[in-house]
This record gives C-alpha cells, structure tokens and sequence, in this order.
C-alpha cells in the first residue's frame, strides 16, 4: 500500500465493490463528457462492456484504488504490454479534486510497474479531457505518435521510467 498524507493506494481486483462503484463513476463521467448530456439509460453499462476492466489483475494488470479520509475516492490501472505497459482508467471523484490524487494515483502506477520491470508506461486520451492531459504532462509524460486505433484516441502519451535494478540503477 502507498500513503501519503492524506491519500492511501492499494491493490484492488476489478470485481470488489468499492472498485466496481469507482469505475462506473470514471465510466459514467467519460460517456457524459464524450457526449456533452447526461448518460441515458444503458449508455454507462455499454462502455463498460465495451472497455472491460477484468484483465486489471494479475498477470496481465493491476487495479489501484485510492482513498482519501477514508473514503474510496479514485483509480487508476496498469495494463502489461509486450514491452510496456498501459496506464488507464485515472479517475479521482470531483469532489476530492485538487488534493494531489491524480498525482498520488500515476505515482503508485509507476511505482508498481517498476517493480514489475516496466520501463516504459503509454496512454491514450480524448481532445475533450483537459485536465488529463495537464496532469499527463506535468509528470512527465511527452506526447508521441499514435500506437494504437482505439476509436476514442486522440492524443497519446509516453514516459520512460527508470527501472532500479539491485544496488546500482541504469
């Protein structure tokens, strides 16, 4: 578990309740957001089924949900590539926006894949996500050429992670 001083991170399967309500709401805000209204009925279940989060687990992800003050209050995923690694579903509820979970959330992920070898993580977003991109690029994250078609993708992010490799690091 990572903790700072007022967030705690820790490991979640995608089918435990507190992640399953957390990623409805980062579901449910991506569609309002796409659309520019509110969801319709069916509309949120639809993404989900559409983007399913279940290989969020171990060996092919992780799933990391943060809480703030003791309420479960975001998310953030790691998807394992040959050769590396997704970052997906970043999500902090708005009302605990502007209190450093995003930053919290992308530093737990990659502190988890370096302990899994990852030297590089990728992700892609939407034009209309902002604050993502921001937050992408004060960690570091430059943005590259496309890598992938997904149908929602329109602008894609790299950062090469140092990996520490016994008492020395490349």
């Amino acid at each position: 578990m990572t903790s700072t001083a007022t967030w705690s991170i820790r490991p979640a399967h995608p089918d435990h309740p507190e992640a399953v309500a957390l990623l409805r709401r980062y579901f449910d805000e991506m569609v309002r957001r796409y659309h520019g209204r509110p969801c319709r009925a069916g509309e949120v279940e639809s993404a989900m089924a559409e983007d399913p989060s279940g290989d969020l687990v171990a060996p092919t992800g992780l799933l990391l949900l943060a809480h703030r003050q003791g309420a479960p209050a975001g998310c953030a995923g790691l998807r394992l590539r040959p050769g590396w690694a997704e970052l997906t579903r970043v999500y902090v509820d708005p009302g605990h926006r502007g209190r450093g979970g995003g930053a919290a959330l992308i530093g737990a992920v990659e502190e988890h894949a370096r302990t899994l070898g990852v030297d590089r993580i990728r992700l892609d977003t939407r034009s209309d996500l902002v604050e993502a991109r921001a937050l992408y690029a004060r960690h570091g994250y430059a943005e590259i050429p496309a890598f992938n078609d997904g149908p929602y993708a329109q602008h894609w992010f790299e950062k090469a992670l140092r990996v520490d490799v016994g008492p020395f690091t490349r």
